[in-house]
């Protein structure tokens, strides 16, 4: 509320000084959220060129930088976005459950979960593969899968693995990874029967932080904090997720992905239709600049640049085969951990699609 008291404040302002036209004051506002992650650099980067992106036909004009955006499609606004920073997945989730979000960016997983407590949401575009990765601190004697897989064999007690959200596509890659090993998985710190325990560090700034601290033997999150654990020197990569065996299995996973309320659909669809151009145009550019892209995104989000320069995120713009696969593999594995209590237990991707995905408005955009 006090955001939202300050933003009309700031454009009321803005509106009595001549910096601001009246229709923008009086145009509709939603709460738009993201994280702090290059996973969701199309956002960022839209953001951040502003204006420059204006032969794209959609783009964002800073209102207060940072904060509030007006949505601009075909030289008109449609909707003012004011921002929300979410701590993860799980938090967008409980955002958008508790109509505190109207549209946003989140993981697959995340979105899932929220979908299958009855959360009324709908993926509306995907966003991006890639980029999650499993990381030791830097003087740590593991040094790849196979090490770590030995390190389990010969431990007394469960080796600690950190996430950053119980619901975050790297955690269930990973867990999904080590249960299909034949490794006993727990939370429980007390199960010492275990082969591995998963500790949840509750965000994702508590990754790197936890790995220096000694806290835990690996962390596994998305980018940008693989790079920026190597650029900053305090830890290594032992694998990248997509590497997992059985080879192949967990290559072109979807992780990020833009949601909308249904009450958005419903009542707003102009607005989302624009907000998924804007996503679907920056996506495309972001993968013809893909240094330059990863360079704002951590920028934006207080990170070395030379970090965001080594982003290897690939972005997508079709519920593709190969996505589709992806998003069938995370509910068959959600469902075989019992992860799923609602609507979409003990579905495959087929009976989950209509629950889960509406691509009316993406696919009627053309680039």
């Amino acid at each position: 509320m006090f955001t939202f008291c300050f933003r009309r404040a700031a454009l009321a302002g803005m509106v009595a000084l001549g910096l601001l036209g009246t229709a923008s004051a009086e145009l509709p506002a939603f709460k738009t959220g993201f994280i702090f992650t290059t996973h969701h650099s199309p956002f960022l980067v839209a953001a951040s060129k502003g204006e420059a992106f204006k032969e794209q036909g959609v783009y964002l004009n800073p209102l207060v930088e940072r904060e509030s955006y007006e949505l601009v499609k075909n030289g008109k606004p449609v909707a003012i976005l004011d921002l929300v920073v979410a701590k993860s997945g799980s938090e967008t989730a409980t955002l958008f459950a508790q109509k505190h979000l109207d549209m946003g960016i989140a993981s697959i997983t995340a979105i899932m979960a929220g979908i299958d407590k009855g959360t009324p949401m709908k993926i509306i575009c995907p966003l991006q593969t890639e980029g999650m990765a499993l990381m030791a601190p830097k003087d740590s004697p593991l040094a790849d899968w196979d090490s770590l897989m030995e390190r389990v064999k010969d431990a007394k007690e469960p080796v600690k693995i950190g996430f950053h959200s119980p619901t975050s596509a790297p955690k269930i890659v990973l867990e999904g990874a080590l249960t299909q090993a034949g490794l006993k998985v727990t939370l429980d710190p007390s199960d010492m029967n275990a082969d591995v325990l998963l500790v949840d560090l509750k965000e994702t700034s508590n990754l790197l932080a936890s790995l220096t601290a000694g806290q835990v033997d690996a962390v596994v999150g998305p980018s940008p904090f693989p790079e920026v654990a190597q650029t900053k020197g305090v830890g290594k990569v032992l694998i990248n997720l997509a590497d997992l065996p059985p080879a192949g299995q967990w290559a072109n996973f979807p992780c990020c992905v833009g949601v909308a309320s249904e009450d958005m659909l419903k009542n707003h669809p102009d607005v989302v239709s624009a907000y998924v151009e804007l996503i679907k145009r920056t996506n495309k550019w972001c993968n013809e600049h893909q240094r330059e892209a990863g360079e704002i995104a951590a920028q934006w989000i207080g990170l070395p640049p030379e970090a965001g320069r080594m982003s290897t995120l690939v972005f997508v713009n079709e519920f593709n085969e190969n996505w589709l696969r992806g998003a069938g593999s995370y509910l068959d594995i959600l469902n075989r951990m019992h992860k799923f209590n609602g609507a979409l237990k003990g579905k495959s991707i087929e009976q989950a699609k209509p629950l889960l995905i509406d691509s009316t408005i993406l696919d009627s955009i053309k680039l």
